[in-house]
């Protein structure tokens, strides 16, 4: 799956399938609720990891600020951090 090739996720599944192992089964099946989306993260060459590694980090700030300080000093360290 690290060479983009979503195309393959259907042999993959039926393969994990066979393995009968309950974790993967369920996996598999939650894949299947969500196919297309899954292929195409698999497949194309677009990423938003950066906007998450970004949201991630605003909120570890404000999980570290909470009932401390206000809004403003929050702003400050938000923009500190930036």
């Amino acid at each position: 799956m690290a060479h983009r090739q979503g195309h393959r996720l259907d042999e993959w599944t039926k393969a994990a399938r066979g393995e009968q192992i309950p974790e993967l089964d369920s996996f598999v099946r939650g894949l299947g609720r969500d196919w297309d989306a899954v292929v195409a993260g698999l497949t194309l060459p677009h990423s938003s990891g950066v906007v998450e590694g970004h949201v991630n980090r605003l909120k570890m700030l404000k999980r570290q600020m909470y009932g401390r300080a206000n809004p403003d000093l929050l702003r400050k360290r938000v923009l500190l951090a930036a």
